[in-house]
């Protein structure tokens, strides 16, 4: 078969944190793909200013090099797709898979394989692409790379992977500095025989299939992503599989749903370092953008209109997690951060508060994300969104939270199934690394959420690896207790691992809840009174409502609080007026921390500038009818 040999298409996939971003940032400029007098941001593919925030890779993004060989051959495009390492966006590496011809595994020399590893790797694995192992971060101080080698060769026979794929290359790197070798380095120093990552490019030719393809074969180019562009519209991001794509061309258009229809490619680009450029023809195994087609859809297919053959579409895992998504209800609504109205008003009048507003938001991100799922609820104003994990769906609130909307988010809740008639739940492959001292509060926590303990090892370093399969269920709200518990030392990740039986009744937390019983302002004197009931949330100013949630009780039960008390004032002067008191500072919960503290009967508040959490129910009376009604049956 005719094969393209100015051509490679490689993903690089990885664990969070393990320098999947740094490194691709290192084969960019040792490309040449900038000038020397350009500004260059670290990690420049995470474009996205959640991404900068959180220090992960959300979306897939591909970016491309043109590699001159050292023996004076013709320059080589390298398409690399930067993949994200977290399972919760699993439908970014399927889509980013789906694109390319090998993959580079990047395995942090200290840490080693962890679940996203696993994860990353079992979807390779399947799609039979051959794999380049790249042990980084070979100056880290415990660094062990030989133990992480044979660590990453166990991984790979746990996969059952087959001979040819287990004859990878390994290339040590320290992506910071943008230094590659074929030979394994002392522990703890960046490799002595090379100055730059040539290694690791001749690796990638060397190992990388180059595209083939069949020279009377119609047109055939898959949809792997989407985009859009203020003057093009929609932009939808392909690989041609056969045959050739040109500007201006008429392609046949098939969809979902198996119907075809005739369009033209009124504008085609290629990708250059981080721009696109505009192109006049993408041949077999090229990645290129095309604009013209206003409503296509992930995994759809462009094909010759005379020969129409339609490629497989994207599979994607099933949701493990759901949660609640509707319109503001609470008594602030529409009224800003204060709440104080006329105050508020020229800064919120972008506010999006309307049912309509926040089904077409979450339509728009039905189109670019292919592992989510909307479903109706018995309510008009509210809908069921579910995906893969808490991150994923955290992540969503707050990209639309700073697009203006006001939203009420529901407790997550997991996506159940039947098998043989009886309840299924999804569990999770959960991988701590604690300091020894800490083992037994772990260990404690896990037996709270139900976690079964699956393997224990011990480095020998003063910390220890341990694995549990434990319900996709005791992991919401795991992570804030669980660096508590190890004073913020502890490494905690998980993946998907399947379904399994019911486990049962969870009691997750504790404590109960300090609802404020009437509407009005924080004041310092009632946050003084009610310091010793628990941990307050709210600072003085701040205006609440009946219902709201304004801190933790430290007794299991809710406890309806007066917090917007004022002291009384006389003309006597009282014996006490010269002690002073401190008010404790309140406890700051994010996004995140806020929807994990969440009971079933309460729910998130979720403005641009503030989330509360609040009863779902905000009538104290008939929270307490409810109670009872419970009580009694």
């Amino acid at each position: 078969m005719p094969t393209r040999h100015d051509i490679r298409n490689v993903a690089i996939v990885a664990h969070v944190d393990h320098g999947k971003t740094t490194i691709v940032d290192a084969m960019l400029k040792q490309a040449g793909a900038f000038a020397a007098h350009q500004h260059l941001d670290d990690r420049m593919m995470d474009s996205n200013d959640l991404e900068r925030e959180k220090g992960i890779t959300i979306l897939a993004k591909n970016t491309a090099v043109k590699y001159h060989p050292k023996d004076g051959g013709a320059p080589i495009t390298i398409n690399i797709i930067d993949t994200p390492g977290h399972a919760d966006f699993g439908g970014e590496v399927e889509r980013g898979l789906s694109m390319v011809d090998a993959v580079v595994l990047l395995v942090d020399a200290s840490e080693g394989p962890l679940p996203q590893t696993r994860f990353v790797l079992r979807k390779a694995l399947q799609q039979r692409l051959p794999v380049i192992l790249c042990i980084n971060k070979t100056d880290r101080p415990d660094s062990r790379i030989d133990e992480v080698v044979n660590e990453t060769y166990d991984l790979f026979l746990d996969l059952d992977a087959d001979e040819d794929q287990i004859e990878f290359p390994i290339v040590y790197a320290c992506g910071r500095d943008g230094i590659a070798s074929l030979t394994k380095p002392e522990d703890g120093t960046v490799p002595a025989d090379s100055t730059n990552l040539e290694p690791f490019f001749s690796t990638i030719l060397e190992h990388v299939p180059a595209p083939t393809y069949d020279d009377e074969a119609p047109l055939q180019a898959h949809v792997t992503n989407l985009d859009a562009d203020n003057f093009l519209g929609r932009i939808a991001l392909l690989r041609v599989e056969q045959g050739e794509l040109r500007k201006g061309q008429t392609v046949a258009w098939i969809k979902r749903d198996g119907s075809i229809s005739n369009v033209r490619i009124s504008e085609l680009m290629m990708t250059e370092a981080l721009t696109r450029k505009p192109a006049e023809v993408a041949g077999p195994g090229d990645i290129c953008a095309v604009a013209g087609i206003p409503d296509i859809m992930i995994g759809e297919t462009l094909a010759d209109p005379e020969n129409p053959i339609a490629l497989p579409l994207i599979t994607v895992d099933q949701p493990a997690i759901s949660m609640t998504i509707g319109t503001n209800t609470s008594p602030l609504v529409g009224r800003g951060g204060t709440g104080k109205g006329a105050d508020a008003k020229s800064a919120v009048k972008d506010r999006k508060v309307t049912a309509r507003q926040v089904k077409d938001r979450l339509d728009r991100e039905l189109i670019g994300n292919v592992s989510l799922r909307v479903l109706d609820t018995d309510r008009p104003d509210a809908w069921e969104v579910q995906g893969r994990g808490e991150l994923a769906l955290a992540i969503l609130v707050e990209q639309m939270r700073r697009e203006g909307f006001e939203l009420t988010i529901g407790k997550p809740q997991v996506v159940t199934k039947l098998v043989d008639g009886k309840v299924h739940e999804p569990v999770e492959r959960l991988t701590v690394d604690v300091p020894e001292e800490h083992m037994g509060a772990v260990t404690q926590l896990m037996g709270v959420r139900k976690g079964r303990m699956d393997n224990m090892s011990n480095h020998g370093s003063g910390w220890v690896r341990m694995e549990f399969v434990v319900p996709s269920r005791g992991l919401i709200g795991f992570r804030t207790e669980f660096l508590t518990n190890t004073r913020g030392t502890g490494i905690a990740h998980s993946i998907h691992e399947g379904h399994e039986p019911w486990f049962g009744n969870l009691v997750t937390r504790n404590n109960g809840s300090l609802v404020a019983d009437r509407a009005g302002s924080v004041t310092p004197f009632a946050m003084i009174n009610l310091q010793e009931r628990g941990v307050l949330f709210t600072e003085p100013g701040t205006e609440v409502y009946e219902g709201m949630i304004v801190g933790e009780n430290s007794r299991s039960d809710d406890m309806d609080v007066n917090i917007t008390k004022e002291k009384k004032l006389t003309n006597m002067r009282a014996a006490s007026a010269d002690n002073t008191e401190n008010v404790v500072p309140p406890r700051k919960l994010s996004l995140e921390q806020s929807l994990e503290f969440c009971r079933d009967d309460e729910c998130v508040e979720v403005t641009p500038e503030a989330v509360r959490i609040r009863k779902v129910v905000l009538d104290q009376k008939e929270r307490g009818r409810t109670a009872s009604r419970a009580k009694h049956g």
